[in-house]
């Protein structure tokens, strides 16, 4: 069910060429928008009224890709292409922390402990950091399942997608482990923590789906099957925002199951990341190299 749209996208922000890659988006500590350019290997700084800043995440192919405010007023973000938790000041400063070779970290959270914790696509871990940059890893009981993207959950523990295994995963501060199968199959990939459920997107059937810690699951199949909703948000509301990599949109889903759409403006402008700005709007990255902003 689709009902009239209260948001209208209100401006795109340019924040580099297509070449450079705008993947990732969060709010910072200090009131600005941080941005992966996973491409050109930097980390964007966005103001609300557009003053931008670019800082390099690495060396070349770096590939940075989530980013996540920490416990510590800095961002943390994963390097992909070079197997690094990276850590940028809000001055611009960039600490990196190196990971086994062929690890492959992708999403990244701050958790309730005042560590980061990642996923690695590749070995079938999660990973927790320190602000000091002490890390520990905890093997999966899965084998392939392609961990991506990671969030603190009501509940105080780290929940997370498993892309290959068609399934979400709580891993709490011990390391315990529990996975959620999704029904019928598919492929989640984003993940967001609301006041009291999960949200997450499956790729691969273009649906959402809420899943309480209680273990309770809901699902719920979007109008264009082929939308590829990517990454999500889950606002105060209680409701939650998504992107359609797929279909040149954003969503807006209701614990009900009332979902909006909006069109992009830009034709084929391939959003991923999404997050709550610091002036409640909702902004997303959009890989033609710009952010998107939606509000009332």
């Amino acid at each position: 069910m689709t009902r009239e749209a209260d948001f209208r996208i209100v401006r795109e922000f340019p924040v580099a060429d297509a070449a450079a890659g705008p993947y990732g988006i969060t709010t910072g500590g200090d009131g600005a928008l941080w941005i992966t350019l996973a491409q050109s290997g930097e980390i964007a700084r966005l103001t609300v009224d557009g003053a931008l800043d670019r800082y390099p995440a690495g060396p070349a192919g770096c590939r940075p890709t989530v980013i996540a405010a920490g416990g510590d007023d800095a961002l943390w973000f994963a390097r992909s292409g070079d197997d690094h938790i990276g850590r940028i000041t809000t001055d611009g400063v960039v600490t990196a922390f190196g990971l086994p070779a062929g690890s492959g970290p992708f999403g990244t959270c701050a958790g309730p402990d005042g560590a980061v914790w990642f996923t690695e696509m590749n070995t079938d871990r999660i990973g927790r950091i320190t602000p000091g940059g002490q890390i520990t890893h905890f093997d999966l009981p899965v084998r392939g399942g392609f961990p991506s993207m990671i969030t603190c959950g009501p509940d105080g523990a780290l929940w997370f997608s498993l892309n290959q295994a068609a399934a979400i995963g709580r891993i709490d501060l011990d390391g315990d482990v529990t996975r959620y199968p999704l029904p019928d199959g598919g492929a989640p990939v984003g993940i967001a923590s609301g006041p009291d459920a999960l949200w997450f997107a499956d790729i691969a059937a273009g649906r959402i789906g809420r899943l309480d810690p209680a273990g309770t699951m809901r699902m719920f199949p979007l109008p264009d099957p082929a939308a590829k909703p990517h990454a999500v948000v889950a606002p105060a509301s209680g409701d939650c925002w998504f992107t359609e990599w797929g279909a040149n949109r954003l969503g807006r889903l209701g614990r009900d199951g009332t979902l909006t759409e909006y069109d992009l403006p830009t034709k084929e402008s391939e959003p991923h990341g999404i997050t709550i700005g610091p002036d409640g709007a909702v902004w997303t990255a959009l890989e033609i190299g710009a952010v998107a902003r939606a509000a009332p």
